[in-house]
């Protein structure tokens, strides 16, 4: 089950995670996945603006963690320099996983073996324009397959 959607500029896609935001849950885990460029970053910010964050969001791209708190924390980590899958570990993930937040991993696709089995994957590819994009949600797991129908409800202005 995936559900695909297009987004025209960086507002659009941040616009797309803000709509996603209310259904998301405490230890909920968000994976973003896609090219450089194709909008990671603004899909994070998109759901922490949804998520009631007040502080700019920026990539945790040398810092690796960012907590920003909203209506529940958001911890966005961006794996992208990370060497190794051991390194996942001292990030404190399973940690930050347990808590009351949601958890938001860009370039989550490389680290899947050590990731649990329940999150939703937003996979983001360049469309026909510079500024548009497509993403492809697809949830793994029951957490997320067992809400994926109001997933497509809150999304279906977007749809393709």
């Amino acid at each position: 089950m995936t559900l695909t959607l297009h987004s025209s500029s960086p507002d659009d896609t941040r616009a797309i995670a803000a709509a996603l935001a209310p259904l998301v849950r405490p230890r909920d885990l968000i994976v973003l996945a896609g090219e450089m460029g194709a909008g990671k970053t603004a899909f994070a910010q998109g759901l922490a603006l949804g998520l009631g964050v007040d502080d700019p969001v920026t990539s945790p791209t040398f810092t690796l963690v960012r907590t920003y708190e909203g209506r529940l924390p958001v911890h966005h980590v961006d794996v992208y320099r990370l060497e190794r899958l051991v390194e996942v570990h001292d990030l404190g993930l399973s940690e930050l996983l347990d808590g009351d937040g949601a958890v938001v991993i860009e370039w989550g696709d490389v680290i899947t073996a050590a990731l649990p089995v329940d999150y939703v994957e937003v996979f983001m590819s360049f469309a026909v324009s510079e500024d548009e994009r497509s993403l492809v949600l697809r949830p793994v797991g029951h957490g997320w397959s067992t809400r994926f129908r109001s997933v497509e409800d809150a999304l279906a202005a977007w749809r393709c």
